[in-house]
């Protein structure tokens, strides 16, 4: 009895460190329990509506807790989270106002003279491109060890890390400084 009741304890203890820090953002619970609560205008038949399909919150809260979740934690981004086709107003470092719009497979950028111009995420070469009046530009590429190739205006590409120092080297590199070493 007793080594039944360890093994027991043994799994919960094993779920529970490998799910620590994984809370998610439950993206499709709260969306059933969005609809569900708009679905009618009347509370009362929103209710029966709920209990009818309580087993699609069960269902939802599992799919959210082994899979959607786990692909967020990991990820950083959860695929049911993502509103393809919404707009967001959001300010910008000029103090004007942009209209962003989320792609499938990017975001579309409108500026205040009606402007758009498209970053879009290519999966087969791991890189994010931009896309102004009809040209496609690749901006930067994720290479497999881990560094990422950015491509500068003037035609030429650097290697950074992902991390402050190799912002600060593609900072530099955009506006044209040069590093000189002397001994």
């Amino acid at each position: 009895m007793k080594i039944k009741h360890l093994k027991v304890s043994a799994l919960f203890l094993a779920a529970t460190l490998l799910t620590s820090s994984c809370v998610g953002s439950f993206s499709l619970f709260n969306r059933v329990a969005k609809w569900n609560t708009h679905a009618t205008s009347s509370k009362f038949l929103n209710e029966i509506i709920f209990i009818l399909i309580s087993p699609a919150y069960a269902v939802c809260s599992v799919a959210d807790l082994l899979v959607l979740n786990t692909i967020e934690f990991w990820s950083g981004s959860n695929p049911m989270a993502q509103k393809v086709g919404t707009t967001q107003e959001v300010q910008g470092k000029d103090g004007r106002y942009y209209a962003v719009t989320t792609l499938k497979d990017g975001y579309e950028v409108k500026n205040p003279e009606g402007e758009t111009i498209r970053f879009v995420y290519d999966k087969k070469t791991d890189s994010w491109s931009q896309i102004q009046d009809g040209k496609k530009t690749e901006i930067f590429r994720f290479n497999e060890d881990g560094t990422i190739q950015a491509n500068l205006q003037n035609g030429s590409s650097i290697r950074v890390t992902p991390d402050a120092a190799g912002l600060f080297e593609a900072r530099m590199a955009v506006n044209g400084a040069c590093f000189y070493a002397a001994r």
